[in-house]
């Protein structure tokens, strides 16, 4: 069952009057995650994460987790692993030539692998690598996988830019621990191969995998950080224990997008990153 589908489950319930208590339920509101958004001036944000050692859920703003937007680069995630599953890029390595038109962001303006587009979000290799797999393919696996409201439109280069892709927190929350446990419709390497480029901080106590992704109207500013994030704890494993590591790795899988208005000029772009690290600290690498 999907955190969607247990999400919704819970509304109906209550919808029904079969009302649970909170303690025999796996999805808890956490006071705490609003108050990150508040000190931070965040009005319209939510953010949604699955222990799945637990197998439970903590949120803030139920109503907006199911409420879908545009992936905006958090869809080069799967953008990634088609192109990876379709051979179109044989591995992380796959270079894509400049195309000689410079951009504000001066990091874009070069030769660049899949790797290197991926940590710098470079959008025109990512619009490139979507013609180079054509709508076919791209159809194909958004309707497999069951992507958001997997919808492409007209046009194969900007369909996640321009609001005609949208997929929820809940959603994308269910296709990270898909992806972590190779459950998703593409072979075992394409997604050890995408795992890998979105590997952001790295410890023995820890590992954090995330994407970020931003787009904006003429108004306001939509803010995404989706991925999944490994709390590695040191253990004492009985001698017959097939686990001889010492450790063991607890998965947590999470998203959260907020949107602001384009008259508040603060940095969101770190803000967002600030945030996922306290939320992490409380309620991932806090827990043993």
């Amino acid at each position: 069952m999907t955190i969607r589908s247990i999400l919704l489950a819970a509304v109906l319930f209550i919808t029904l009057g079969f009302v649970t208590s909170c303690r025999d339920s796996r999805i808890h509101e956490k006071p705490e995650i609003g108050e990150v958004f508040e000190q931070n001036g965040i009005a319209n944000g939510c953010f949604i994460i699955r222990d799945h050692t637990h197998e439970e859920v903590f949120l803030y703003n139920r109503e907006r987790c199911l409420k879908r937007f545009s992936p905006a680069s958090t869809f080069k995630i799967f953008n990634s692993l088609v192109a990876l599953e379709t051979a179109v890029a044989p591995d992380e390595q796959f270079i894509i030539k400049w195309d000689s038109i410079v951009r504000p962001r001066s990091e874009w303006n070069h030769d660049m692998t899949l790797r290197e587009a991926f940590k710098v979000s470079n959008v025109p290799y990512y619009q490139a690598l979507a013609r180079k797999i054509g709508p076919d393919y791209m159809q194909h696996f958004l309707d497999t996988a069951q992507y958001g409201n997997r919808r492409m439109g007209g046009k194969l280069d900007e369909f996640w830019l321009n609001d005609t892709l949208q997929i929820s927190a809940d959603e994308q929350v269910g296709l990270m621990k898909r992806l972590y446990f190779d459950e998703l419709p593409f072979s075992e390497r394409s997604q050890r191969i995408t795992r890998s480029i979105m590997l952001r901080e790295d410890s023995s106590k820890h590992k954090v995998y995330y994407k970020t992704g931003t787009i904006g109207s003429k108004d306001s500013t939509l803010y995404w950080i989706v991925g999944f994030a490994e709390n590695i704890v040191a253990v004492n494993e009985p001698e017959e224990s097939m686990n001889k590591s010492g450790v063991r790795t607890y998965p947590y899988f999470f998203a959260m997008n907020f949107t602001v208005s384009n008259k508040e000029n603060k940095d969101w772009g770190a803000i967002r990153i600030n945030m996922l690290h306290e939320l992490l600290r409380q309620m991932v690498f806090a827990r043993k």
